[in-house]
C-alpha cells in the first residue's frame, strides 16, 4: 500500500494553497463562516461538493479550476519560469511591463509636491495678514 498522497485529494490541495496563501486554518474558517475544525475535517476529506469548492475557491482568492488542477509540479514551474526573469514584474495573474516601485515613488514625489504646494500656498496666506 502506498503512503503518497492521491493526485486529486481536493482537501490536500485546499490544504497547500491556504498555506501558500500564508492563511491560517482559523482566517479561512472565519471567511467560510464557520470552525477551524470544520477547515481541518475538509482538508482530510478526498472530495468535496462543487457549492462548497466554489466558496472556498473564492475565500482562497483562486478558482475552483485551480484548486482542482493545483499540483506541486505546476506550482515549481510557475515559480522557475515567472520570477527567473526580472525584467517585468507579475501581480496577480496580471504582466506588468513596469517597474511597481517606479510607480511608487512616483506616488511618493507627487505626494510631496502637493504637500509643498500647500505650505507655499499657507506661507502667502500668513504674509498676506
Amino acid at each position: 500500500m502506498s503512503t503518497l498522497t492521491k493526485p486529486n485529494h481536493i482537501g490536500r490541495k485546499i490544504s497547500r494553497i491556504r498555506e501558500l496563501r500564508d492563511m491560517k486554518q482559523e482566517a479561512l474558517a472565519q471567511a467560510l463562516g464557520t470552525n477551524q475544525q470544520a477547515i481541518s475535517a475538509m482538508e482530510n476529506s478526498e472530495t468535496i461538493d462543487e457549492e462548497k469548492l466554489m466558496e472556498v475557491a473564492k475565500a482562497l482568492g483562486v478558482t475552483p479550476e485551480a484548486i482542482k488542477n493545483f499540483s506541486e509540479e505546476a506550482m515549481i514551474n510557475y515559480f522557475n519560469n515567472n520570477f527567473y526573469d526580472n525584467s517585468h514584474s507579475t501581480v496577480g495573474n496580471t504582466l506588468c511591463t513596469f517597474n511597481p516601485l517606479d510607480k511608487v515613488v512616483e506616488l511618493y514625489e507627487r505626494l510631496v509636491q502637493a504637500e509643498k504646494d500647500k505650505v507655499e500656498y499657507l506661507e502667502k496666506l500668513l504674509k498676506g495678514k
